[in-house]
């Protein structure tokens, strides 16, 4: 197939849906429009009002959505949509379909961000095109997962890294990790219970408690206020940062990505200007006698919004050009 199948690549957010064409691995940003998901009963229809809105006629089709992904078929978390290849082919007419989980699109799309798109926090000796890479979503939720290249395709197996126990290592840490047990989770708290946009709200309602206050403000206020400098919010946002960072220490010293640390995610959008002020690398390379060896992975903040739309878009070009 040409390098330059079009194609029609969808992104499912919580409250709309971005629709794109693409020319192979690149998305026309010229052809994205937004529809709101109330309006619709599924992803078919939204596919069916694009494509007769701009008479496009694709040979390819791929969505990205928020939740598992089981042999062509997604339920999403936040929405009773039921997304199948089958349905895509139907509502599209494309040959070649896919359905991807949220995050295999943000880890496919970062070989193919170009410099506008990312932020380097932590420069890096460059690796080749195929070495391992991570990405570390912190938005509604928080997960990880690595980014592989095997035969032309980029593999982004699931993971659930977002639950795993909270890495405590100082008093303060324990103090808030049992107070998130007691006021809100009521069991043990996994990390996503603190790096998240509703973890944000808990650290910052915890610091508020520390001084004998009950508030419980969202996370929109708390960003504000950080950037106003109120001490809370501010201690709040050093206390996630810190917590990020050691997680991002740990995945690299799990999965080797020498290829880059790929930082995604609403809650890294808003801290990603702040985050080496706030202690994110000494956090990241605080290793013992293993500090010198973190110095061998890069560390980037994804600013591009269309990312996953990328994903979506270089994703079928890689089936298209696999070997039959």
């Amino acid at each position: 197939m040409p390098h330059a199948t079009l194609a029609v690549v969808a992104d499912i957010g919580g409250t709309n849906t971005r629709v794109a064409l693409a020319h192979g691995t690149k998305v026309d940003t010229g052809s994205i429009r937004r529809y709101r998901n109330a309006e619709s009963d599924g992803i078919e229809p939204i596919l069916r009002a694009y494509l007769a809105e701009t008479g496009a006629r694709p040979q390819a089709a791929c969505v990205d959505m928020a939740g598992p992904v089981r042999d062509g078929v997604g339920t999403l978390t936040n929405l009773p949509w039921r997304v199948a290849a089958a349905g895509l082919r139907e509502a599209t007419g494309a040959t070649t379909v896919s359905v991807l989980n949220d995050m295999q699109a943000q880890g496919v799309a970062v070989g193919h961000l170009d410099g506008a798109g990312l932020a380097t926090l932590i420069e890096a000796p460059a690796a080749g095109p195929g070495t391992p890479r991570l990405v570390v979503n912190m938005g509604t939720g928080l997960n990880a997962q690595p980014v592989l290249k095997r035969r032309g395709l980029t593999l982004v197996p699931p993971a659930e890294a977002g639950h795993v126990s909270i890495p405590v290592q100082t008093q303060e840490e324990l103090r808030l990790r049992d107070w998130v047990a007691e006021h809100h989770t009521h069991t043990t708290p996994g990390l996503e219970d603190l790096l998240s946009g509703r973890g944000f709200e808990r650290v910052h309602s915890w610091c508020c408690a520390e001084e004998g206050e009950s508030v419980a403000l969202p996370a929109s206020e708390i960003f504000a206020a950080f950037q106003a400098g109120e001490a809370r919010a501010v201690r709040a946002a050093r206390i996630v940062v810190r917590l990020l960072g050691r997680y991002a220490g740990d995945l690299a010293l799990i999965t080797l990505p020498v290829g880059g640390i790929y930082l995604v995610g609403g809650v890294i959008r808003h801290l990603g200007p702040h985050l080496n002020g706030l202690g994110f690398v000494d956090a990241f390379r605080d290793k013992g006698r293993f500090a010198p060896f973190m110095e061998q992975f890069a560390v980037h903040v994804v600013a591009d919004d269309y990312a996953a739309l990328t994903g979506c878009a270089v994703h079928l070009d890689e089936l298209l050009r696999e070997p039959r």
